[in-house]
């Protein structure tokens, strides 16, 4: 029986280890994948170090999966698929099609969504075995090092915009340029907006405007966030892609009426907003996931079409304990990929 190389952590929080695995074959609904890279979020802390619940170790993490199918599972000939197509697999890993959101055709809230790294092994591999739903094609002009992270964080803040009340002319801020943010000043600009990126710091200035933002908010001045938006007619929306549940409240003030704070930023601390900070502008808060492998399909294309790419740091599979520690530590510029072969 064949082999492939895996990169698994055997403890919550403990090192990632290269092993050889041996090859299983894909069951019915599923395909197996070679991967060719694989996109590390800092998502994959919450089944690394066991942060959810129904982790099982050993765990290969990775949900920013991008590879070609190399077989094809019992059930999934008719589906449209192929050996050797290009595809990804995101945090959308697929769902469980009988529960009430899935019966609704809204998959992503899935209470028994299939994460990568949580429900089966990810993509900090060679291979990887995942059901077909899940699988996102690739477009021609998308190297697999692009396509990995467009699979979580290109779909979550591409998805977080077109889902958004913003409409085409409308002033639209990105809270946070780093992994998640600097693709969505880029999906803003592409989709029409007005858009304000905001960050911590002057000399972000001229990066933002690389990003093609029209405005650049730097919060540690003594102006507060809401009023330079407010300064700029306020915001129809605000993208919170920064994990600072601080950072986050304080747009709300700089929200246009009936405005919309769109949050896609994790952060276990709760957010400081009071009921009246909504009522008197009848403004709307909002959490997003991800996308399903539909809108992973939209979301390539899309950039694909506006030249928009992920900016990304590639190192080899070996090295998925550096990277992983790389991002951790917010090092990164601005997704660690790893790759394979």
């Amino acid at each position: 029986m064949s082999t492939y190389t895996v990169a698994q952590v055997t403890t919550a929080g403990g090192p990632f280890e290269i092993v050889e695995r041996e090859a299983a074959e894909p069951g019915r609904g599923q395909v197996a994948i070679t991967v060719e890279a694989c996109g590390v979020c800092h998502s994959d802390s919450f089944f690394v170090d066991a942060l959810v619940p129904g982790v099982t170790f050993p765990v290969v993490a990775g949900h920013e999966i991008a590879g070609r199918i190399e077989q094809l599972g019992e059930g999934t000939r008719d589906q449209g698929w192929q050996v050797g197509d290009r595809v990804t697999v995101g945090w959308f890993g697929g769902s469980c099609h009988h529960c009430t959101p899935c019966r609704q055709g809204d998959f992503i809230v899935c209470p028994n969504l299939k994460v990568p790294g949580w429900s089966y092994d990810g993509g900090f591999a060679e291979r990887v075995i995942a059901p077909v739903d899940a699988l996102a094609r690739i477009p021609d002009a998308l190297a697999a090092t692009a396509a990995g992270p467009m699979a979580c964080a290109g779909v979550t803040t591409f998805n977080g915009l077109r889902r958004s009340s913003a409409q085409p002319g409308d002033l639209v801020a990105v809270l946070g340029i780093g992994g998640l943010g600097h693709l969505g000043v880029q999906y803003a600009v592409a989709m029409g907006f007005e858009t304000v990126a905001i960050a911590r710091g002057a000399d972000k200035a001229d990066f933002a405007k690389q990003l093609g933002a029209h405005h650049y908010v730097d919060s540690t001045t003594d102006t507060p966030v809401a009023d330079a938006l407010q300064s700029l007619g306020g915001a129809k929306v605000v993208l919170a892609t920064a994990g600072s549940s601080e950072a986050i409240a304080a747009t709300v003030d700089g929200l246009s009426h009936r405005g919309e704070l769109v949050v896609i930023g994790a952060a276990p601390e709760p957010l400081g907003i009071s009921p009246l900070q909504l009522i008197t502008g009848a403004r709307i808060i909002r959490g997003h996931p991800s996308g399903t492998a539909q809108d992973v399909q939209d979301t390539m294309a899309f950039s694909a079409l506006h030249g928009i790419r992920p900016m990304t740091e590639a190192v080899p599979l070996d090295q998925a304990g550096e990277a992983y520690r790389k991002m951790l530590a917010g090092a990164a510029r601005f997704r660690m990929v790893l790759t394979t072969g």
